[in-house]
């Protein structure tokens, strides 16, 4: 018998077949409202449209979105999908913290750029972009 009473059977949440979560749910369901109405109400598209040329801070941002952006479609659609190498960071490591920095790096340059429009609020309306459109691709796939 084993000690202090517990039962050496297997549980029934084991034996249970896990169910996925849904795509949608509350949580990205509202960081999906919260990107749409940040963007209606700040004029976030006109506000980037009207500072892309002004701004070195906000071409450097682009430019280091770009470097983090193609590394991550190489790591997924060109070894993950064409070569089949699934475990791409153990065999490449220094792809992922090279993609991290240059996000960050770009997260910066565009707070940098536009904190003139914004103040204080840019951080926070930036960050709640980012969370919409992450929560916007895991509805994708």
């Amino acid at each position: 018998m084993p000690p202090f009473g517990y039962k050496t059977e297997t549980s029934t949440a084991v034996q249970k077949k896990e169910k996925p979560l849904p795509r949608l749910n509350i949580h990205s369901g509202f960081w999906i409202l919260a990107s749409i109405v940040v963007t209606y109400y700040v004029d976030f598209f006109k506000t980037l449209k009207e500072n892309f040329h002004t701004s070195s801070w906000f071409v450097c941002g682009s430019a280091l979105l770009l470097v983090s952006l193609s590394i991550a479609f190489y790591c997924i659609v060109y070894l993950e999908w064409y070569c089949g190498i699934r475990e791409y960071d153990v065999r490449y490591p220094a792809l992922i913290p090279i993609t991290t920095a240059s996000f960050i790096a770009a997260g910066i340059c565009f707070n940098i750029a536009l904190w003139h429009v914004w103040s204080f609020f840019t951080p926070l309306l930036l960050f709640t972009q980012f969370m919409g459109v992450v929560m916007f691709i895991t509805l994708l796939g």
